[in-house]
């Protein structure tokens, strides 16, 4: 058996992991083109039902929410789960009614926030 190489990196001992996996990797990348929608746009997922990976809830496909948030542009996870390239992505904070997601006998009161990427969303018609 060999011996080790020396690596530039220090060990990783038990004190650094808590900070290394806070740290986290950043998967933002630089925007090539801009986004297609504005905060206060009304947006309509698309239905799909890939048997493959996707970060679009079953529970939100063809559903109709509202854009709060623009987070940046990210390496999209559906492409690179299957070696498809990092392929970035617009991500948006989408609001919707709870009854719009669940029917009519939901709380009335609830709302929630899901981010989506740009492939998953269309202007609402």
């Amino acid at each position: 058996m060999s011996p080790a190489l020396p690596t530039k990196r220090p060990p990783l001992t038990a004190e650094r992991v808590a900070p290394l996996l806070a740290a986290g990797t950043p998967y933002n990348r630089t925007p090539i083109s801009p986004a297609k929608f504005k905060v206060g746009d009304e947006v309509h997922t698309i239905v799909a039902h890939p048997t493959t990976h996707t970060r679009l809830p079953r529970y939100a496909r063809g559903k109709t929410g509202v854009i709060t948030e623009i987070h940046d542009v990210f390496v999209f996870p559906d492409s690179l789960a299957h070696g498809k390239g990092e392929d970035p992505q617009w991500c948006y904070g989408v609001r919707f009614d709870g009854r719009k997601l669940w029917g009519p006998d939901s709380d009335p009161h609830l709302e929630i926030i899901i981010d989506l990427f740009e492939p998953y969303l269309m202007p609402a018609a």
